[in-house]
């Protein structure tokens, strides 16, 4: 039986008021504050639909409820919004979702991030994954691959299989094609598609998905545990109420907690599956592996679409290590990647003609949706166009323009580094040897009583989406942060791949956390725009855990007052910094409470640490000829 609803309500109306909800309950799930939305969800539902150039008309579609049976007899729960007055069959373009079909589906109105592929026609469907909405079954985080032996094993993969294959043969005019596309978790389902896909299946496009939480997503970062992303999302996910956070200031009520001992059993997350196995598996094992998107998608069975945002606080490494991966064995030219100037999601916006301070001059998320993703979609699933495209569609901030290359990162750079030297200056010249042939280094101390914020304080949890686009001369001049500077550049400096920090580094403990940052310092003086003078915007930074210096896959000890090689991901980046700019590398050593402290004194696992396990420490980084502390860039002729 297939049900049938439509909307009555103009679609400005609805545009407006789902735009509002989406940011208000992405607020909602990050503080704990539900009691806000039903106030708030009234004023937005008078706020006035945002439009830009490209933004099309909404068509009219039919919504129809769907019942859809997997292998095991298990039912999953879709909603599908069919154009109505269809001439010809059309293709069908599936969203699988944890976060409620029915919501994100509610009325028989197109949901805007969908807006320019449906100008060429499909059959839009979205369904709860097992256990979410309505939909039957166990819900499990990133569910595991079942054993492709095993004739009743089921998982993502096996379950977007019978789902096309119900779609393609009970949705009434179809053209038995179908492609896959989601962000963020839903890129993660999106991806699992691909991995032994159904034959009506003919393009996914994963867009900033959670690839490998424990390396560079959503859980942990190279080890540091994303607490304030992992503690909501158990709470949210798995639990009933989410997490009520009493604190204004999240920094004050992630500090008063201590421990993530404590954490987890004050806000009731101790016993949510998604907790269990972040405390049971500190290291990256194989029950992370079991759960990594790059681990199993390998190679590209249909055309590949991978789409990710240069500052996206939640999922950076996803498209690119999923993009790297599949590109090893893509013998038939099916593997995509786009990288815009954006965060999470930004692509999926209206505009996108900026990012906190920056100004891009143009809707970059418009082009990308007209220019980039509907005519791709259109060829694999409507044979429309030549099919002629770029390996890697990239935006250059800085010059902001939109480049395409043939091989992502792009061959041309060279690989040059940015040394650590004396007196806080930061070269392209190495350090020269001293005197007295002795080693130098920087140091500075490190409390987990007073660590160093991410934000500016108060932090209630409103500006998470734009952190990444802070200036940094909020922390600039702390004690525990250490900072090089360059001279102003002569001429643009264009870096295009990935960056890479190689610290050699002591503490006086025998754990440390290493927070890297290259920023881009502006003049003091801008004339078209005071309020930049100065501005110090990080451009690629991240965190690495020290413990994993010998292996992510392991934990041991730092020795003391020892130097030892440390290398932090800093991911991958399209950037012109412009003649006059200069640029800046900071170091430091925590960065709360987006991440939990490192007690600094070695616990085998440190969700067990107790609060006297936390030790304040000092630490060097090291920068002479025999040890070149430095920061690799791929710099473009």
């Amino acid at each position: 039986m297939i049900a049938t609803t439509s909307s009555v309500l103009p679609a400005s109306f609805m545009t407006a008021a789902r735009s509002w909800r989406d940011r208000t309950l992405a607020f909602a799930f990050r503080t704990g504050r539900f009691t806000w939305v039903p106030a708030l969800l009234a004023l937005g539902m008078l706020m006035a639909a945002r439009t830009s150039p490209f933004q099309p008309a909404a068509r009219e579609y039919e919504r129809r409820e769907l019942t859809i049976p997997m292998r095991d007899g298990v039912r999953l729960f879709a909603v599908a919004l069919a154009p109505r007055g269809a001439t010809r069959p059309l293709p069908i373009l599936l969203v699988r979702t944890p976060f409620d079909a029915a919501r994100e589906f509610k009325t028989a109105e197109l949901p805007l991030p969908l807006r320019e592929l449906g100008e060429d026609g499909y059959i839009f469907v979205t369904q709860d994954v097992r256990g979410r909405g309505a939909s039957q079954g166990e819900f499990v985080t990133t569910r595991p691959r079942a054993d492709p032996k095993d004739p009743k094993g089921v998982d993502e993969s096996t379950d977007a299989w019978d789902t096309i294959e119900w779609l393609v043969r009970n949705v009434p005019g179809n053209n038995g094609r179908v492609g896959v596309t989601g962000m963020s978790y839903r890129g993660w389902l999106a991806a699992m598609a691909g991995v032994n896909p159904h034959p009506a299946l003919k393009a996914i496009s994963p867009q900033a998905p959670m690839s490998d939480t424990w390396l560079g997503d959503d859980f942990f970062h190279q080890g540091a545990f994303r607490q304030t992303q992992a503690v909501p999302y158990a709470a949210y996910i798995e639990g009933t109420n989410g997490l009520n956070i009493p604190d204004y200031d999240q920094y004050q009520f992630y500090l008063r907690l201590g421990t993530l001992d404590s954490i987890g059993k004050t806000t009731g997350v101790a016993t949510r599956p998604s907790w269990m196995g972040f405390r049971a598996h500190p290291a990256r094992d194989d029950y992370w592996k079991a759960r990594a998107m790059h681990e199993v998608l390998t190679r590209a069975d249909v055309p590949i679409l991978f789409v990710g945002g240069f500052w996206d606080e939640e999922d950076i490494l996803g498209p690119q290590i999923g993009y790297r991966t599949v590109e090893r064995q893509d013998g038939r030219n099916w593997n995509r990647i786009v990288l815009g100037p954006w965060a999470h999601r930004g692509w999926s916006l209206p505009g996108g003609d900026s990012l906190g301070p920056l100004r891009f001059g143009s809707g970059t998320a418009d082009h990308f949706r007209k220019a980039i993703e509907r005519p791709w979609f259109a060829y694999y699933l409507h044979d429309k166009g030549d099919g002629r495209f770029p390996e890697a569609w990239a935006f250059e901030s800085g010059s902001n323009q939109w480049r395409t290359f043939d091989a992502w990162p792009p061959k041309a750079v060279s690989r040059r580094n940015l040394y650590l030297r004396e007196d806080g200056v930061l070269s392209f010249d190495p350090p020269a040897a001293a005197a007295d042939g002795s080693e130098s280094f920087d140091a500075y101390p490190s409390d987990p009583a007073h660590p160093v914020p991410y934000t500016p304080r108060p932090d209630d949890g409103n500006g998470f989406a734009s952190w990444m686009l802070q200036d940094q001369r909020f922390v600039d001049g702390r004690p525990d942060v250490a900072t090089w500077v360059s001279a102003p550049l002569t001429e643009d400096l264009t870096i295009a791949g990935d960056v890479t920090a190689r610290l050699f580094a002591s503490t006086s403990g025998s754990d440390a956390d290493w927070v890297v940052k290259l920023i881009d310092v502006f003049p003091e003086d801008v004339p078209d725009r005071p309020s930049m003078g100065g501005y110090q915007l990080m451009v690629n930074a991240d965190i690495m855990r020290g413990r994993y210096w010998k292996g992510f896959d392991r934990a041991e000890p730092i020795p003391p007052n020892t130097v030892v090689s440390f290398t932090v991901d800093l991911h991958q980046q399209l950037y012109r910094f412009l003649k006059g700019h200069r640029l800046m590398v900071q170091v430091q050593s925590t960065w709360f409470p987006l991440y939990d402290r490192n007690p600094q004194r070695f616990i085998a696992n440190i969700f067990d640490a107790t609060p006297g396990d936390f030790r304040a420490a000092e630490h060097r980084i090291w920068r002479s000829p025999g040890y070149p502390s430095h920061v690799e860039v791929p710099v473009l002729p």
